[in-house]
């Protein structure tokens, strides 16, 4: 999909510009550290694999998307922004006020996370303040793709992920709303795990306390959800049944005694089944039995990953920074383009 030759002010009805930033930083490599745990993970990340910055200055990223026209989306979560960055460092604001109109203080988890696209390549943008998910053109105009469930209106939409059979499933914590839990304006009285196909939106988990990241085996029978709880630091996998219902519920990993920054978080699968997940410290690499394989260490908390390039490139939205490292193995699927 050809997208965003730049565009001088132009300002759509929705809330979108674009404009160019100057380069943030250049590509630098060496950053960070690779912890291997297990002779498993040479066959994922290269002896001489690095960790590259490819920008910062920004003040929460997440969400990362890969794009035909060779950027990178992502959200910055506190900052309100969707912007997209080449991997040389060219930078680009797309969408302002992308979480929606707020009042919240600075630094409140008011903006736009997950990002996917869809069959046609338009992209679904979760927003906290305005608690959905919009769907967005290739104008980036927004119309309203979900935002109540049985009447009562989202939490606040953190992040989502396509079957293959085009259900839509996705996470819905409280980080948006202020007090999250306690705020008044919260309607619902858990946070969920949906899934939405052909029209029916249906409730699969409502026991995780803070349901984030989500991400499918290769064959679709596991789906595993990330819970970013202090208290609880897990990542789920529940079984797939053949009518796209969860259920057997338990836990894949526990990073609770983990005393470095972070909480599971965002997470990627690949084409061999394994799992990539921020958490304490950086991305945790698991096998599929589970086997904590080894840890790519940026040197910020990350937030979340997703492929890029050719597929077998992870990128990592981690606090201020986004960065790359490229592996020996491709992405769980065809990357939406």
């Amino acid at each position: 999909m050809k997208y965003l030759v730049l565009l001088t002010s132009l300002l759509f009805s929705a809330g979108c510009t674009t404009k160019t930033e100057a380069p943030v930083a250049p590509p630098n490599k060496g950053v960070g550290s690779i912890v291997r745990l297990n002779a498993g993970l040479d066959a994922i990340v290269p002896a001489n694999a690095v960790i590259e910055k490819i920008g910062e200055g920004f003040s929460f990223t997440e969400g990362p998307l890969w794009r035909s026209d060779g950027h990178l989306w992502f959200s910055d979560v506190t900052g309100n922004l969707v912007r997209s960055i080449t991997p040389a460092g060219e930078v680009k604001i797309l969408i302002e006020k992308a979480g929606g109109e707020t009042t919240a203080p600075a630094g409140s988890y008011v903006g736009p996370n997950g990002m996917i696209a869809d069959a046609d390549g338009f992209v679904l943008l979760c927003q906290h303040s305005n608690r959905q998910i919009v769907r967005l053109d290739k104008d980036l105009k927004q119309t309203v793709f979900l935002d109540k469930f049985e009447g009562k209106k989202l939490n606040s939409p953190n992040d989502l992920v396509y079957k293959s059979d085009g259900a839509l499933y996705f996470t819905d914590p409280p980080y948006g709303l202020l007090k999250q839990d306690e705020d008044p304006a919260k309607e619902l009285k858990f946070n969920g795990v949906y899934r939405y196909k052909a029209g029916k939106l249906t409730l699969q988990v409502r026991d995780l306390t803070r349901p984030n990241g989500i991400a499918f085996s290769p064959d679709e029978k596991i789906l595993y959800v990330a819970n970013s709880d202090e208290k609880h630091k897990v990542w789920m996998r529940y079984g797939v049944g053949t009518d796209g219902a969860l259920s057997n519920g338990r836990i894949f990993a526990d990073v609770t005694e983990e005393k470095e920054p972070g909480l599971p978080d965002g997470m990627k699968v690949d084409s061999r089944g394994n799992v990539y997940g921020t958490g304490p410290g950086g991305v945790w690499v698991f096998s599929p039995d589970g086997t904590h394989l080894g840890t790519i260490k940026t040197p910020e908390t990350p937030a979340n990953v997703g492929w890029g390039d050719d597929g077998r490139s992870l990128y990592i939205t981690a606090t201020t920074g986004v960065y790359r490292v490229k592996l020996s193995v491709d992405g769980e699927k065809p990357l939406h383009q």
